[in-house]
């Protein structure tokens, strides 16, 4: 444990500790799940009764936000000492004492509260699923202690978005989300291995599992190639699966272009545009695709 942590960050205004831990859980990394979370959440409702049910899309914003801040804040705090050696992840508020474990564990605690919260608002089978949504938040961070595949335990931990969302608007079971659930997962496994690529060094040093130290880099940019093959054709098995239309089938033309582009950008020998591909390209899909989707139901008749 760092003297930062015993003692505690400098005293700071309420504003600037509230800035540090949203700094720390990177609030703004929700535009990665956000937008498949609405794509679900609107399609139920267009099967619902065609009409957007603004309430129960915020709360299914909220539940998201909480939910991931508190798994975000997990990860901090559980993975502090690994990112004290490393380089890279030095400067993180955890390790410099921006932020305490104590003041972490805390917006951890409200953020899993406010989730359960929507949940319980939304509907009964949302707060009996809620618990199994909060598991894998928490295994993941321990997953590269134990196993050289953790990227797939936060491929899962993603997956449960979409699936969430729809059982929020119709307060069922949905095959059709189950799919698009497992495309974000394996879309959001896949650029996790492109992401770890740059933690090579360290991970293997400090004895961190994951598939770039254990298969090297080629190994996981391989990877990560299969695994948006697959994502592509699971949103295809979902397009038709929900009956889209034009507007949906352009969207994941895009996607399927910015997918090449992606893997044609980050190289084995040359991962100077790692954060490009990992960053713009990947908060790209996610809108992209949503606006489509949204566009595509609209046409079709969903009203506000």
């Amino acid at each position: 444990m760092s003297a930062a942590e015993v003692l505690g960050p400098e005293p700071a205004r309420a504003g600037g500790k509230t800035r540090a831990f949203l700094r720390l859980v990177m609030i703004e990394h929700s535009v990665f799940a956000l937008p498949f979370a609405y794509i679900a959440a609107l399609t139920a409702m267009f099967g619902l009764d065609g009409n957007v049910h603004w309430g129960r899309l915020l709360l299914v914003t909220v539940a998201m936000v909480g939910l991931r801040t508190f798994a975000m804040a997990c990860n901090r705090i559980i993975d502090r000492e690994i990112d004290a050696r490393n380089p890279r992840t030095a400067g993180r508020e955890l390790v410099t004492g921006a932020v305490s474990v104590r003041s972490a564990w805390t917006g951890a605690g409200i953020a899993v509260v406010i989730f359960l919260a929507a949940a319980a608002a939304l509907n009964p089978l949302c707060l009996a699923l809620a618990p199994i949504a909060v598991i894998p938040m928490v295994v993941y961070p321990y997953g590269k202690r134990f196993t050289n595949f953790p990227h797939a335990i936060l491929g899962l931990a993603q997956a449960m978005g979409p699936v969430g969302a729809w059982i929020a608007i119709t307060g069922t079971w949905s095959w059709d989300a189950v799919i698009l659930g497992l495309a974000v997962g394996v879309w959001i496994g896949g650029f996790d291995l492109i992401f770890a690529c740059q933690d090579v060094q360290a991970d293997r040093a400090h004895g961190v599992m994951s598939v770039p130290a254990r298969f090297g880099i080629p190994g996981a940019l391989y990877g990560a190639r299969v695994c948006h093959a697959v994502t592509t054709a699971l949103l295809v098995w979902y397009g038709l699966a929900t009956g889209a239309g034009v507007f949906f089938w352009t969207g994941l033309v895009i996607v399927a272009g910015a997918f090449l582009y992606e893997h044609t950008i980050v190289k084995p020998h040359d991962l100077s545009r790692l954060n490009r591909a990992f960053f713009t390209v990947n908060g790209f899909i996610g809108i992209a695709l949503f606006v489509c989707a949204l566009l595509d139901l609209v046409v079709r008749g969903l009203t506000g």
